[in-house]
């Protein structure tokens, strides 16, 4: 399903010009690069996936079994990064974007992609459990009057199910 949804951005995407593509060295993400039409995406730690540190290949039901009343954007991982940690990463990948530059694409991941969102609009970290976010997602944040807005979120359009 994944693929399937990669290769109908790319579709999607087709013939919109972008001064910049950028991309988590993560497999995930550059293969939805390469089938969204951009393999030369700038590959970048930043876009990394957020450090889930021992709860790594853990599901949400699973860690809630052992600690009900963990949530993510309020503590984050033991052993990985906090939640403060991860919109500070997002903030600094903002921060590097070529000056010139007026649309970007970026291919990360879900938690990550949300950080990006939260860095953008200076909202805080619990404010991400509140921002859903499918494979595939189109997704544009733009400079408004009174600061960053939210264009579009979660937009998967014709996108396979």
């Amino acid at each position: 399903m994944g693929e399937a949804r990669a290769g109908s951005l790319g579709q999607r995407l087709q013939g919109i010009p972008f001064d910049a593509a950028f991309s988590s060295p993560l497999r995930r993400a550059r293969d939805t690069a390469r089938l969204a039409g951009f393999p030369g995406a700038v590959l970048t730690d930043l876009l990394r996936e957020w450090d889930y540190g021992d709860y790594e290949g853990l599901t949400s039901v699973q860690i809630h079994e052992t600690v009900p009343s963990w949530d993510l954007w309020a503590g984050g991982c033991p052993g990985g990064e906090t939640p403060t940690e991860v919109i500070a990463r997002a903030r600094r990948f903002l921060d590097q974007l070529p000056a010139a530059a007026t649309r970007v694409i970026a291919f990360s991941h879900g938690h990550f992609i949300r950080a990006i969102a939260l860095a953008f609009l200076g909202l805080p970290a619990a404010a991400g459990a509140r921002l859903a976010l499918d494979t595939a997602a189109l997704s544009v944040l733009r400079a408004g009057d009174r600061g960053g807005v939210v264009q579009l979120w979660n937009d998967v359009g014709h996108l396979p199910v």
